[in-house]
C-alpha cells in the first residue's frame, strides 16, 4: 500500500489511465495522435448522394460537383433532401478552408425531371417541399468560408444556390436561364427572384424571370452577376487559383469575411423565401388543377 501511494506509483497509474482515454478519443474519431496527424478519413457526407460528388485537397479546398452518372446533372425532387443535409454537413466542417461548387461535363444544371417526385398540388408534399427548400438555401448560405461558383455551359434550374457563391466565375458560353418556374407554370418564388434582384436589380430579376432566355455569361457579367468570365473549360481552373489566393489570409479573416459579406443577402432570404415558396405552392396547385382538368 505505501508503494503504491508513493508520488512516482501515482504517475504512472495516472499515465496509464490517460493514455487509455486518449488511445479511446483517437479510436473514436475525437482526438489524433499525440506523434502525428490522423490518418484522413473521408467524412460520411461526402457519399450521402451521388448527384453530389465531393473531393478536397490537402489545403482544406472543397470542391462541389452536381452531376447525373459522373455527366451533367439534370435536378430531380429526390435530390431536394438529400442537399439539405449535405450542405449543412458542410457548412459544420472546419475542415473546408474554402468551397467551389461546381458541374460535370461541361454544364452546371442543365434541367429538372419531375417523374419520380409527388404530387405538386399534394399540400403535404408541398409542405416538405418548402422546409427543403428554404433549408437549402440557408444552409449554403451559412457556410462560413469563401465560396466560389463555377459554370460552364447550362446554368437553367436553381441558378439561385450559385448565386450564394461571393464570386462567380464563367466560362465563355455559359449561360443563365430559369426553366422550370414562370414558362413552367410555377411562380419563382424558391429564392431565384431574391438572388437575382440582389446582384443584378429587381427590374432586370423580373424581365428575365417573366421572360425566360438564356442570360450569356457576357451579360450576366455586365449586370454584377457574374465576376469574371474566362475561356471556355477554364472556370473551375480560375476557381481553383482563387481558392489559392484566399487561403493565404488566416482563417479567421477568412470565415468572417464570409459572413460579413453574405449576411445582407441571409436577411433577405430569411425575409422573403419562406413566404415565396408557399406562393409557388399555390401555384404548383393550380397548375395541376388545370392539367387534371385537361384531362377529363
Amino acid at each position: 500500500m505505501t508503494e503504491f501511494l508513493r508520488p512516482a506509483s501515482l504517475a504512472a497509474l495516472w499515465g496509464k489511465i490517460m493514455g487509455s482515454i486518449v488511445n479511446w478519443l483517437i479510436g473514436a474519431g475525437l482526438a489524433t495522435s499525440m506523434a502525428g496527424p490522423a490518418i484522413a478519413q473521408t467524412p460520411a457526407y461526402f457519399t450521402a448522394t451521388p448527384s453530389l460528388h465531393l473531393t478536397r485537397d490537402a489545403a482544406g479546398t472543397l470542391t462541389v460537383e452536381f452531376n447525373t452518372n459522373g455527366g451533367p446533372y439534370t435536378f430531380t425532387p429526390r435530390d431536394h433532401a438529400a442537399f439539405v443535409d449535405v450542405f449543412y454537413a458542410i457548412s459544420r466542417d472546419r475542415d473546408n478552408k474554402v468551397v467551389i461548387i461546381t458541374g460535370a461535363g461541361g454544364e452546371w444544371i442543365t434541367g429538372v425531371d419531375f417523374s419520380g417526385g409527388g404530387n405538386l398540388g399534394d399540400p403535404d408534399y408541398w409542405n416538405k417541399s418548402h422546409d427543403d427548400g428554404v433549408q437549402i438555401l440557408e444552409n449554403i448560405a451559412n457556410i462560413r468560408v469563401p465560396v466560389i461558383c463555377s459554370v460552364e455551359g447550362k446554368a437553367w434550374v436553381h441558378s439561385e444556390y450559385c448565386l450564394l457563391a461571393n464570386v462567380i466565375i464563367a466560362g465563355q458560353g455559359a449561360t443563365f436561364n430559369d426553366v422550370p418556374h414562370f414558362a413552367g407554370g410555377l411562380a419563382p418564388g424558391d429564392g431565384i427572384f431574391v438572388t437575382w434582384s440582389y446582384f443584378a436589380g429587381p427590374g432586370r430579376a423580373q424581365a428575365f424571370l417573366l421572360s425566360p432566355k438564356p442570360v450569356s455569361a457576357e451579360a450576366a457579367h455586365e449586370w454584377g452577376v457574374v465576376a469574371e468570365v474566362t475561356p471556355k473549360g477554364r472556370a473551375l481552373a480560375r476557381a481553383q487559383e482563387l481558392a489559392t489566393e484566399y487561403l493565404k489570409a488566416p482563417e479567421v479573416t477568412r470565415r468572417y469575411t464570409r459572413v460579413i459579406f453574405i449576411q445582407p443577402l441571409k436577411e433577405q432570404l430569411v425575409r422573403q423565401v419562406g413566404y415565396g415558396l408557399a406562393a409557388e405552392g399555390g401555384s404548383a396547385a393550380a397548375m395541376m388543377k388545370a392539367r387534371n382538368a385537361a384531362k377529363q
